[in-house]
């Protein structure tokens, strides 16, 4: 059992670096100590403040009194049968609970990480968006999913590349402690991890895309369209009535000229739906001259939604005649399928969803 005044102690992994030395100093210390506890935290990776064993000891105790180091505990974890995905269900503090993903690809690791429990967004072919909202992560719960599975890697010899907001959640819902979360995965001092490295996905929220756009942060932004004409997207994706493509397209645009970055758009492929030639000429017109790239990725079966993932075949006709309109593309692996590993699917193996009030405001 926590102790009573646990949830009161600040959660270091909430913390920027610019804040942790904030709080150093209303304690009355030097800004000089914040490099060696972010060294702990973020480069030796440390699970319990007890393994700090060369701060001085008065601040260490201070640390412990007024903070906390609150990493998620594995709840499940399943590999693929090809030992290439390894999907893990996660508790936090209030033991609600969230999904990563670790993908290996050719001697690097991708990391899929949540943002949300569950999500307000709705995707009707996602189980995570079946099963409603429950709250936003802070930017420390966002954090520590990649603390803890850096440390599986360090335990096994693999290092993680690439970071992808493309788990549970909605990550541009979730505006501030993605941000947040974000300026602590690339900080030189600590993960290092190079911004075009890390990718965004979103459904597409222009007010959201905007504002990051005008970060700067220059992180790779994937919009997931699955439709290319209003009507059959808003059926996949009944939330985007709030907003039109051509609001999407724009904001995109926006942001390509801002970051300098390709703009990936994410296309579930599901056969029978959206996987037509008709389709894929739609899109091309769509994205014309645009600076993007479509990632076609065949969807994963959920309970609520039985469709099944297009055929090699087909995924290659609609590569064929995106080409026509210069458009690159990439078909990308079938990946856990065996494992549950579309996003929630595995949370909803282990507990019944949760029904949703919550009103999505862009």
């Amino acid at each position: 059992m926590e102790p009573s005044n646990y949830r009161k102690k600040v959660n270091l992994y909430d913390l920027s670096y610019d804040s942790l030395k904030s709080m150093l100093s209303s304690w009355g210390y030097s800004h000089f100590f914040a490099d060696k506890i972010w060294h702990y935290l973020y480069v030796k990776r440390i699970g319990s403040l007890d393994q700090i064993d060369d701060l001085r000891e008065d601040i260490l105790v201070t640390l412990k009194e007024e903070t906390r180091l609150e990493t998620p505990n594995l709840v499940s974890v399943q590999q693929s049968a090809d030992g290439l995905t390894t999907k893990y269900l996660l508790a936090l503090a209030d033991n609600e609970q969230i999904e990563c993903v670790l993908m290996q690809y050719d001697g690097r690791s991708t990391a899929c990480i949540s943002s949300q429990v569950g999500c307000a967004m709705g995707c009707v072919f996602c189980a995570t968006g079946q099963m409603g909202f429950g709250r936003n992560l802070s930017s420390g719960e966002i954090v520590s999913q990649v603390v803890y599975l850096l440390r599986r890697g360090d335990e096994q010899g693999e290092t993680i590349r690439n970071i992808v907001f493309m788990g549970m959640g909605e990550p541009l819902h979730n505006y501030s402690a993605t941000m947040g979360a974000i300026e602590t995965l690339t900080d030189d001092r600590g993960l290092a991890f190079g911004p075009r490295y890390v990718t965004v996905s979103t459904i597409g929220l222009p007010t959201a895309i905007r504002r990051l756009a005008d970060e700067r942060l220059r992180v790779n932004l994937a919009v997931s369209l699955h439709a290319a004409t209003e009507n059959e997207r808003r059926a996949l994706v009944p939330i985007t009535s709030r907003w039109t493509l051509g609001e999407v397209l724009s904001a995109c645009k926006e942001y390509s000229e801002k970051s300098r970055r390709r703009i990936f758009f994410e296309w579930a492929l599901i056969a029978g739906i959206n996987d037509s030639t008709d389709q894929a000429k739609a899109l091309g017109r769509l994205l014309q001259g645009m600076n993007s790239q479509v990632n076609l990725i065949p969807v994963n079966p959920t309970k609520g939604y039985k469709a099944l993932p297009s055929d090699d075949e087909t995924a290659r006709m609609f590569q064929f005649e995106l080409s026509k309109f210069n458009i690159p593309s990439t078909v990308r692996q079938k990946r856990g399928i065996d494992i549950l590993a579309g996003c929630g699917q595995l949370r909803t193996e282990v507990e019944q969803p949760k029904p949703s009030n919550f009103e999505c405001r862009n």
